[in-house]
């Protein structure tokens, strides 16, 4: 498969096609993960998340078209920075993004299962977006709302606790699925795995922000994997992050995805967590991205090769 940036021609509007080689789906066995992704796309309606505006084939390919972000990968943004890392209040922001687009996803069912740099574009605004979903799950999902209980003593001290929204996923997966450094241990060992594999790539994605690389990463996939389920967690001290981001990361890799906070009410932990403090949840949206000690370089146009229109497009998928 492969990305193009193409035109709308006679709107000057820009658009990102996906385009899915069939030859290579059919010799890969990938068509009935084309249609899921292609039913993902379809259900998706918000703001951190791509939009499918149409999507058609030609003789050779399937072609998705959804948005362009001039922003590029949170990858190329991360690795043009000093050092490769973030400042914590980038980290933060990008983080919390991240963890509102999983929560939506969540609720419709879907565990992203491929949480990583390069899988988060950047808006021109210099919001996220969640892109590739040709590895995710698409399962049946019962959102619901929990009434906190209000006891004598909390009443007393009139501190309010609003219900909390919790939807999670309903069925397990057992395939495996995923990129080397973000899988979770329950992945590995071909236990059944949840949404709850999703925190466990938030995690990974908060490290690799903030110390610019991944915490378990071996000479080789077998030492990776090894290490994914042995090693120690540990934090360069060379390195200053604060004890509330190294306390969440710490929440957010436990090996037990029973024990991981964001497996039981799902998002609502992790966005009390807090390392998330200072985000203001419901009007995410408004909040200006922190600058970048490297600026954002949008790509447009310009800075593409000219590629004459396909001819042969035939029938709607």
């Amino acid at each position: 498969q492969s990305v193009h940036l193409v035109e709308l021609q006679g709107s000057g509007e820009l658009f990102a096609m996906k385009a899915m080689d069939k030859s290579v789906m059919l010799n890969r066995n990938k068509v009935h993960r084309a249609i899921i992704e292609r039913e993902i796309y379809s259900l998706l309606d918000h703001p951190f998340l791509p939009t499918l505006y149409t999507s058609f084939q030609t003789p050779t390919h399937v072609c998705l078209i959804t948005d362009f972000c001039p922003g590029g990968e949170l990858f190329a943004a991360l690795d043009k920075q000093p050092l490769k890392i973030f400042r914590e209040d980038s980290a933060r922001f990008y983080a919390a993004e991240v963890v509102i687009g999983l929560e939506y996803l969540h609720c419709l069912g879907i565990i992203y299962r491929d949480l990583k740099p390069e899988n988060i574009l950047l808006q021109a605004d210099g919001h996220v977006v969640l892109t590739d979903f040709d590895l995710s799950f698409l399962t049946s999902s019962k959102p619901h709302v929990i009434k906190h209980s209000t006891s004598l003593k909390r009443r007393r001290s009139q501190e309010f606790m609003p219900p909390s929204f919790v939807s999670d996923p309903s069925t397990p997966s057992n395939s495996f699925v995923g990129t080397e450094e973000y899988i979770a241990p329950e992945v590995i060992t071909g236990a059944g795995h949840t949404s709850a594999i999703d925190w466990w790539a938030l995690g990974i994605l908060l490290y690799e922000m903030l110390y610019g690389r991944t915490p378990f990463r071996g000479k080789n996939r077998k030492k990776t994997f090894y290490n994914i389920l042995h090693k120690d967690l540990t934090f360069p001290s060379s390195i200053p992050v604060s004890l509330e981001a190294k306390q969440l990361i710490h929440g957010l890799l436990q090996r037990d995805p029973s024990s991981r906070i964001g497996s039981n009410t799902g998002a609502n932990d992790i966005k009390e967590h807090p390392f998330f403090e200072d985000i203001y949840w419901p009007l995410i949206r408004c909040m200006s991205p922190p600058e970048l000690d490297v600026p954002l370089k949008l790509i447009g146009k310009e800075s593409q090769p000219k590629v004459k229109p396909e001819e042969g497009v035939i029938d709607t998928f």
